[in-house]
Protein backbone atom coordinates (compact mmCIF):
# COMPACT_ATOMS: atom_id res chain seq x y z
CA UNK A 1 0.00 0.00 0.00
CA UNK A 2 1.30 3.38 -1.05
CA UNK A 3 0.79 6.38 0.93
CA UNK A 4 1.43 10.23 1.33
CA UNK A 5 2.34 11.85 4.43
CA UNK A 6 0.43 14.60 6.39
CA UNK A 7 2.59 15.78 8.58
CA UNK A 8 6.58 15.08 9.31
CA UNK A 9 6.68 12.10 10.63
CA UNK A 10 9.34 10.24 13.00
CA UNK A 11 10.69 6.79 11.30
CA UNK A 12 12.62 4.38 13.65
CA UNK A 13 15.36 1.83 13.61
CA UNK A 14 13.96 -0.13 16.96
CA UNK A 15 11.15 -2.28 17.28
CA UNK A 16 10.88 -0.23 20.78
CA UNK A 17 10.59 3.25 18.71
CA UNK A 18 12.95 4.74 20.85
CA UNK A 19 15.92 5.43 18.47
CA UNK A 20 15.10 7.63 15.12
CA UNK A 21 16.80 6.75 12.07
CA UNK A 22 15.59 9.43 9.65
CA UNK A 23 12.34 11.59 9.35
CA UNK A 24 9.69 12.26 6.94
CA UNK A 25 8.74 15.73 5.86
CA UNK A 26 5.30 16.47 4.85
CA UNK A 27 4.09 15.28 1.68
CA UNK A 28 6.74 12.89 1.14
CA UNK A 29 5.50 9.11 0.07
CA UNK A 30 6.22 5.62 1.57
CA UNK A 31 4.88 2.31 1.02
CA UNK A 32 3.67 -0.34 3.21
CA UNK A 33 6.00 -3.58 3.94
CA UNK A 34 4.82 -5.39 6.55
CA UNK A 35 2.63 -4.45 10.13
CA UNK A 36 3.95 -5.60 13.37
CA UNK A 37 1.91 -5.42 16.51
CA UNK A 38 2.91 -1.32 16.96
CA UNK A 39 4.95 -0.58 13.88
CA UNK A 40 4.47 -0.67 10.07
CA UNK A 41 7.81 -1.49 8.35
CA UNK A 42 7.64 1.19 5.48
CA UNK A 43 9.91 2.06 3.05
CA UNK A 44 10.27 5.89 1.84
CA UNK A 45 10.13 5.96 -2.23
CA UNK A 46 12.21 9.21 -2.40
CA UNK A 47 15.70 7.41 -1.75
CA UNK A 48 14.61 3.63 -0.84
CA UNK A 49 15.08 4.39 3.09
CA UNK A 50 13.68 1.73 5.26
CA UNK A 51 12.42 2.03 8.69
CA UNK A 52 9.55 1.61 10.86
CA UNK A 53 6.90 3.81 11.58
CA UNK A 54 4.86 4.17 14.70
CA UNK A 55 1.19 2.42 14.09
CA UNK A 56 -0.33 5.80 15.62
CA UNK A 57 0.94 8.00 13.16
CA UNK A 58 -0.95 6.37 10.24
CA UNK A 59 -3.61 9.12 11.20
CA UNK A 60 -1.07 11.31 9.19
CA UNK A 61 -1.16 9.65 6.07
CA UNK A 62 -3.51 9.47 3.39
CA UNK A 63 -3.82 6.73 0.93
CA UNK A 64 -1.98 7.01 -2.72
CA UNK A 65 -0.47 5.25 -5.72
CA UNK A 66 2.28 4.77 -7.91
CA UNK A 67 0.33 7.23 -10.32
CA UNK A 68 0.00 9.85 -8.11
CA UNK A 69 3.89 9.48 -6.98
CA UNK A 70 5.44 9.53 -10.20
CA UNK A 71 3.05 13.02 -11.29
CA UNK A 72 4.40 14.65 -8.24
CA UNK A 73 8.01 13.12 -8.77
CA UNK A 74 10.25 16.25 -9.34
CA UNK A 75 11.56 16.00 -13.06
CA UNK A 76 15.13 15.22 -13.82
CA UNK A 77 17.36 18.02 -14.13
CA UNK A 78 21.06 18.77 -15.92
CA UNK A 79 23.75 19.46 -14.43
CA UNK A 80 23.79 22.54 -15.91
CA UNK A 81 20.41 23.08 -14.12
CA UNK A 82 21.25 21.52 -10.65
CA UNK A 83 24.14 24.31 -10.83
CA UNK A 84 21.52 26.78 -11.13
CA UNK A 85 19.87 25.79 -8.19
CA UNK A 86 22.93 25.22 -5.80
CA UNK A 87 22.49 29.35 -4.53
CA UNK A 88 18.76 28.62 -3.65
CA UNK A 89 20.38 25.80 -1.55
CA UNK A 90 23.28 27.11 0.04
CA UNK A 91 20.38 29.76 0.73
CA UNK A 92 18.14 26.87 2.73
CA UNK A 93 21.09 25.90 4.79
CA UNK A 94 22.23 29.61 5.64
CA UNK A 95 18.39 30.38 6.64
CA UNK A 96 18.54 26.86 8.70
CA UNK A 97 21.02 27.97 10.44
CA UNK A 98 19.88 31.48 11.46
CA UNK A 99 17.24 29.63 13.29
CA UNK A 100 17.69 27.97 16.65
CA UNK A 101 18.93 24.93 16.36
CA UNK A 102 20.54 21.97 17.77
CA UNK A 103 22.01 18.54 15.69
CA UNK A 104 19.63 15.16 15.98
CA UNK A 105 20.37 12.39 14.60
CA UNK A 106 18.21 11.17 11.82
CA UNK A 107 16.55 14.74 11.78
CA UNK A 108 15.76 16.01 8.37
CA UNK A 109 13.00 18.19 9.25
CA UNK A 110 13.20 21.87 10.62
CA UNK A 111 15.16 22.66 12.56
CA UNK A 112 16.89 20.22 13.98
CA UNK A 113 18.75 18.28 11.67
CA UNK A 114 22.04 15.80 11.40
CA UNK A 115 24.42 16.30 8.50
CA UNK A 116 23.46 14.65 5.78
CA UNK A 117 19.73 15.13 6.47
CA UNK A 118 20.48 18.88 6.15
CA UNK A 119 22.19 18.13 2.90
CA UNK A 120 18.96 16.12 2.26
CA UNK A 121 16.51 18.75 2.67
CA UNK A 122 17.94 21.59 1.16
CA UNK A 123 18.41 19.82 -2.13
CA UNK A 124 14.91 18.18 -1.89
CA UNK A 125 13.50 21.96 -1.33
CA UNK A 126 15.02 23.11 -4.89
CA UNK A 127 13.54 20.03 -6.53
CA UNK A 128 16.98 17.93 -6.33
CA UNK A 129 16.56 14.39 -4.79
CA UNK A 130 20.04 12.79 -3.43
CA UNK A 131 20.06 9.94 -1.08
CA UNK A 132 20.18 10.30 2.71
CA UNK A 133 23.31 9.07 3.87
CA UNK A 134 26.68 10.95 4.18
CA UNK A 135 28.07 7.70 2.33
CA UNK A 136 25.25 7.39 -0.15
CA UNK A 137 25.70 10.95 -1.08
CA UNK A 138 29.65 10.65 -1.60
CA UNK A 139 29.10 7.66 -4.04
CA UNK A 140 26.48 9.74 -5.66
CA UNK A 141 28.57 12.44 -6.48
CA UNK A 142 31.04 13.07 -9.05
CA UNK A 143 34.21 12.76 -6.68
CA UNK A 144 36.57 15.35 -7.02
CA UNK A 145 40.35 16.43 -5.61
CA UNK A 146 40.00 19.14 -2.89
CA UNK A 147 41.72 21.45 -5.07
CA UNK A 148 38.73 21.35 -7.67
CA UNK A 149 36.22 22.10 -5.03
CA UNK A 150 33.36 25.05 -5.66
CA UNK A 151 30.60 26.67 -3.93
CA UNK A 152 28.20 24.14 -3.55
CA UNK A 153 29.74 20.78 -3.61
CA UNK A 154 29.40 18.63 -0.72
CA UNK A 155 32.82 17.67 1.63
CA UNK A 156 32.95 14.50 2.97
CA UNK A 157 34.85 12.90 6.52
CA UNK A 158 34.94 9.88 7.71
CA UNK A 159 37.52 7.42 7.79
CA UNK A 160 39.60 5.86 5.37
CA UNK A 161 36.64 3.17 5.14
CA UNK A 162 33.48 5.44 5.32
CA UNK A 163 31.98 8.71 4.89
CA UNK A 164 30.58 9.41 7.84
CA UNK A 165 30.21 13.55 7.98
CA UNK A 166 29.39 16.12 5.07
CA UNK A 167 29.41 19.56 4.60
CA UNK A 168 28.53 22.05 1.94
CA UNK A 169 31.16 24.23 0.76
CA UNK A 170 29.93 27.97 0.70
CA UNK A 171 33.79 29.88 -0.63
CA UNK A 172 36.89 30.91 0.80
CA UNK A 173 38.05 27.69 2.47
CA UNK A 174 34.47 27.11 4.65
CA UNK A 175 31.67 25.16 4.69
CA UNK A 176 28.49 24.71 6.42
CA UNK A 177 27.23 21.33 8.51
CA UNK A 178 25.21 19.98 11.05
CA UNK A 179 27.63 18.52 13.10
CA UNK A 180 26.63 17.19 16.99
CA UNK A 181 27.36 17.52 20.47
CA UNK A 182 31.00 16.11 21.23
CA UNK A 183 33.48 16.86 18.74
CA UNK A 184 30.93 19.67 16.96
CA UNK A 185 28.80 22.64 17.48
CA UNK A 186 25.54 21.18 18.53
CA UNK A 187 23.11 22.39 15.50
CA UNK A 188 24.44 23.91 12.02
CA UNK A 189 27.19 26.37 11.54
CA UNK A 190 30.23 27.48 9.39
CA UNK A 191 33.57 25.53 9.52
CA UNK A 192 37.04 26.03 8.15
CA UNK A 193 38.73 23.21 6.26
CA UNK A 194 42.27 24.97 7.39
CA UNK A 195 40.84 26.53 10.58
CA UNK A 196 42.43 26.40 14.00
CA UNK A 197 39.06 26.13 16.16
CA UNK A 198 38.64 22.76 17.58
CA UNK A 199 35.49 21.49 15.25
CA UNK A 200 37.91 22.86 12.21
CA UNK A 201 40.10 20.56 13.11
CA UNK A 202 38.77 17.28 14.39
CA UNK A 203 37.15 17.36 10.83
CA UNK A 204 40.42 18.42 9.24
CA UNK A 205 41.79 15.12 10.17
CA UNK A 206 39.14 12.86 9.04
CA UNK A 207 38.44 14.81 5.59
CA UNK A 208 37.97 12.56 2.76
CA UNK A 209 37.19 14.44 -0.76
CA UNK A 210 34.70 16.56 -2.52
CA UNK A 211 31.62 15.28 -4.43
CA UNK A 212 29.82 17.59 -6.97
CA UNK A 213 25.93 16.93 -7.29
CA UNK A 214 25.41 16.39 -11.13
CA UNK A 215 22.09 14.64 -11.52
CA UNK A 216 18.92 13.56 -9.24
CA UNK A 217 18.64 10.70 -7.95
CA UNK A 218 16.28 8.34 -9.71
CA UNK A 219 16.15 5.24 -7.84
CA UNK A 220 12.90 5.51 -6.47
CA UNK A 221 11.33 6.10 -9.48
CA UNK A 222 11.21 2.47 -10.69
CA UNK A 223 10.24 1.10 -7.28
CA UNK A 224 7.47 -1.74 -6.82
CA UNK A 225 4.41 -0.61 -5.11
Amino acid sequence: MLYRSLADLNIYDSPRLDRLATQMAKGRYLQAIASEANFLKIQLLEDGYEGLLDLDDLAKLEPSNFQNYIANFPPDLSAEEIGDRLPAVINFIQTAMATPNEYLWGGTVAPNYDCSGLMQAAFAASGVWIPRDAYQQEAFGDRLALEEVQVGDLIFFGSPIKATHVGIYIGNGEYIHSSGKEHGHNGIAVSAIAGQDRVSQWYASQLRGVARITRCNRLAMSLPC
